[in-house]
């Protein structure tokens, strides 16, 4: 099912952070010490109950002198355009200023559901402002404290409870998507034109997929796939490549529905922080990736040039190591036949299961060969360990307590799971719980 597009719109100060950082929690760390991968989210997931949504924050539109600074305005109007419901968010403790009646006339205009949220209700001056927000002339008005987490399961609830409505991935059970990730202009469409060959069957928008990516159905060694190009048609042109980062918003909507992604990077550049940016996105949504190094045949002495690469591959994406590695040229399609068997080896083993006995023998042997430090007289015990899902392969380790895993003994676990089985384009995930604990 595709997730909902939610954004945060509204003047300076008023709070969007804060009220961001409740609705996302603790899912917007999960890889933020990570090395590449920005501490600055704009992006997030929220996940409420049996809903999931999207959360982009604009950041703040300010009128200034007499008219809007450019990429504000850029930032302002692509979220509008973007999301299915609007947070306009506006400062319950100074009220109304000039910049919310901005926002509100581009809000009004872009005919889409809004929620008026006012916050530091907390304030004693809350008071004093607390029917002027009336005069926006929206119908839905929530109250909360972002900073005393205040009316926010409230607000969550109003923001999810029509979203059931949205629909399913209309493709059949079975058919394997994966999507074309990467900054513009490394080559994403040339790469699906490259895949699908001659007999491409004509790109549409599809009923169901997002309007900002194109599907092209094609069959390869008698099966058929689906591949999402996220370079596809913008409604605004180039206005929206301007703004390099809140191209994320495309791809994370097409990871949402892809079990595979492929992450370009050009030959001719380089490695960028953007693509680690996307590469983390990727990891954090537990999807299965290959990186193609594109544009392969501008390349000269390749042989060299490859070490080369794999060694900065490894350096820049230290995160994803189990990540592989294709180099091709989507212009002359050289090498072009090396990237679907990495695409389906990802796949197939981000739904491997693995044997409880098979399991715990590798975990027992690893824990033998390796005890764990001790910490404050006690050391950590590990008496069962399970998987409990696939995509990406999930597993539960029963130890006598969470608080004495080290993030350096988590690492060698799922290195020597890595070793026992074969994960490669997957991430593993490894979820400690007390002995009794569901």
């Amino acid at each position: 099912m595709k997730k909902p597009v939610v954004a945060l719109v509204g003047r300076p100060n008023v709070g969007k952070s804060t009220i961001f950082n409740r609705l996302v929690g603790k899912k917007i760390s999960i890889i933020e010490d990570t090395p590449g991968i920005t501490r600055d989210r704009i992006y997030g997931t929220v996940t409420f109950e049996d809903y999931a949504f999207h959360l982009i924050d604009t950041g703040g539109i300010d009128l200034g002198e007499d008219h809007f600074n450019e990429d504000i305005k850029i930032q302002a109007e692509l979220a509008i355009d973007e999301a299915d419901k609007i947070l306009f968010v506006v400062d319950g403790k100074e009220g109304l200023t000039s910049n919310d009646y901005v926002v509100r006339d581009m809000l009004l205009q872009s005919g889409k559901p809004v929620i008026v949220v006012i916050n530091k209700t907390d304030s004693k001056q809350f008071k004093d402002h607390m029917y002027d927000f009336y005069e926006l002339g929206f119908s839905n008005y929530m109250n909360v404290s972002g900073e005393q987490n205040i009316g926010i399961y409230d607000l969550l609830q109003e923001v999810t409870h029509d979203f059931n409505e949205y629909p399913d991935d209309e493709y059949a059970e079975g058919i394997i998507k994966f999507c074309i990730l990467g900054r513009p202009n490394v080559g994403k469409s040339s790469l699906v034109n490259a895949i699908v060959g001659e007999k491409r069957v004509i790109a549409s928008d599809v009923a169901g997929t997002t309007r900002d990516a194109i599907d092209t159905e094609f069959t390869y060694h008698g099966k058929e796939y689906v591949v999402i190009d996220t370079a596809g048609m913008r409604k605004k042109g180039k206005i929206y490549e301007a703004v390099e980062k809140y191209s994320l918003l495309r791809t994370m909507k097409a990871m949402d529905r892809s079990d595979v992604c492929v992450i370009v990077i050009n030959a001719e550049e380089g490695i960028i922080e953007h693509d680690k940016h996307i590469a983390g996105y990727a990891l954090e949504a537990g999807k299965a990736v290959v990186l193609v190094v594109n544009k392969w045949d501008t390349v000269e002495d390749k042989d060299q040039a490859m070490k080369k690469w794999k060694n900065d591959i490894k350096a820049h994406f230290q995160f994803m190591p189990f990540a592989p590695v294709v180099f091709l040229s989507a212009l002359t399609t050289k090498r072009i036949h090396t990237l679907m068997p990495e695409i389906l080896r990802a796949y197939e083993n981000s739904h491997r299961e693995i044997q409880t006995s098979l399991l715990n023998n590798v975990i027992t042997d690893a824990y033998a060969l390796n005890l764990p430090p001790t910490y404050k007289g006690k050391r950590l015990k590990i008496y069962f360990s399970t998987q409990v899902r696939t995509a990406p392969p999930t597993f539960d380790i029963q130890v006598n307590s969470k608080g004495l895993i080290h993030f350096s003994y988590e690492r060698y676990l799922e290195n020597k799971i890595r070793e026992a089985f074969d994960f490669t384009g997957t991430p593993i995930v490894l979820q400690f719980k007390n002995k009794g604990e569901q």
